[in-house]
């Protein structure tokens, strides 16, 4: 943990602290982007949803459906820009359909 000037601090501070400083913040923003995945896109198309990854800025998606994943393509932009708003920060640069 980083050195602090006041003896004490807060919980939420102290796991922050934590995190930045492991690799389990990598593994708490992969679980994140497949929950915000299937929070922002709902159920009828969470349905066609085979596997969420995200691998650095990217995010891959397996999709079940080739009509779906064709309708989707046209929407990348919009896409990542709502599933960041739903991280609260910016995390998903980039999305794969497969």
């Amino acid at each position: 943990m980083s050195k602090r000037t006041r003896e004490h601090m807060s919980l939420a501070e102290g796991l922050q602290d934590f995190l930045g400083n492991s690799k389990l913040k990598k593994g708490l923003n992969k679980v994140s982007a497949e929950e915000a995945w299937h929070q922002v896109m709902g159920d009828a198309i969470s349905k066609y949803t085979a596997r969420v990854n995200l691998d650095r800025d990217t995010l891959y998606v397996d999709l079940t459906s080739s009509v779906l994943r064709e309708e989707l393509s046209y929407g990348k932009e919009k896409i990542i820009r709502l599933l960041n708003e739903e991280l609260q920060k910016e995390l998903i640069k980039k999305i794969v359909l497969k």
